[in-house]
């Protein structure tokens, strides 16, 4: 059920358009909510329509907001113009973009990696942020100003083995956020990452409960255990509103403090896949 309220608009986002890309499952949908219960008129883009329109129909919007949907991949620059666009188009401007869309693959040893696996996960979590972000900028600065959020990850500062791509495309997106930051400041657009560890998603319950990768994650989280989406997306909505309006530039992490420790250890994952040399590094 979304958050509610009948007071004053005390995150200053009523009547403010928003994009949440990958927003139709997981940490993107409770972003969504999120925004939606205080007002926003949120747009979701995904590649999926039937998760895009189920999770328009389960959010329950309040103070005015709403929630709408547009399918678009963040990799096809054409798409994510026209969500760009589709977003602005509800309420006359754009105000706020939350660039979550993003994923993984192609795990195992460096020198085993399939490079076109590389260059696709690097595509979707980096360059896909790009492109929305080239595409939203000039909205806020016809706005008066704006806030961008990237979805980062803890792996995108804290080692995470045998992760492919996705570190290095998690690290450059909080890259991204800093330089946009500065370059764009003067204008009044914002851009901050956030940094989930383990989040409750559909996609995270491909790691079971009872392995040594589970086990690995909790014994190197302080809070010792998970978190859930709407940790995300109260974040999320923090920093696209009025309360965020001197911060920018920044990674925040929402883990528990697992951040604090060393990554999780997805050895048990891949090693059947791989002798223990090629997990050293040998041919």
């Amino acid at each position: 059920m979304a958050e509610n309220s009948d007071i004053a608009d005390v995150w200053g986002m009523v009547g403010k358009g928003v994009l949440v890309t990958g927003g139709g499952t997981g940490i993107g949908a409770a972003c969504a909510e999120a925004l939606a219960s205080v007002g926003a008129a949120v747009t979701i883009c995904g590649r999926t329509e039937e998760k895009l329109a189920a999770t328009v129909e389960r959010i329950t919007p309040g103070m005015g907001g709403s929630v709408q949907y547009i399918t678009a991949d963040v990799q096809e620059e054409a798409k994510v113009e026209a969500a760009v666009t589709a977003a602005a188009a509800v309420t006359g401007s754009l105000d706020g973009v939350v660039a979550n869309a993003g994923g993984g693959g192609g795990m195992g040893p460096l020198q085993k990696l399939d490079i076109d696996e590389f260059r696709r996960v690097l595509d979707l979590n980096l360059v896909g942020t790009m492109l929305t972000l080239k595409h939203a900028v000039p909205h806020f600065v016809d706005a008066g100003g704006g806030s961008f959020v990237g979805m980062s990850s803890i792996a995108g500062s804290v080692a995470h083995n045998w992760f492919g791509a996705y570190p290095p495309a998690k690290a450059g997106i909080e890259h991204l956020m800093r330089n946009a930051a500065d370059e764009f400041g003067v204008s009044g657009v914002r851009c901050n990452a956030i940094a989930p560890g383990f989040i409750a998603t559909e996609i995270m319950e491909g790691v079971p409960r009872d392995s040594e990768v589970y086990d690995s994650y909790l014994v190197n989280t302080p809070m010792g255990d998970v978190g859930q989406p709407e940790d995300v997306g109260k974040l999320a909505r923090f920093l696209l509103s009025e309360q965020s309006r001197w911060i920018t530039g920044q990674v925040i992490a929402v883990d528990g403090g697992h951040s604090l420790r060393r990554g999780p250890d997805f050895g048990q994952f891949i090693a059947p896949g791989f002798t223990p040399e090629q997990m050293r590094g040998a041919r």
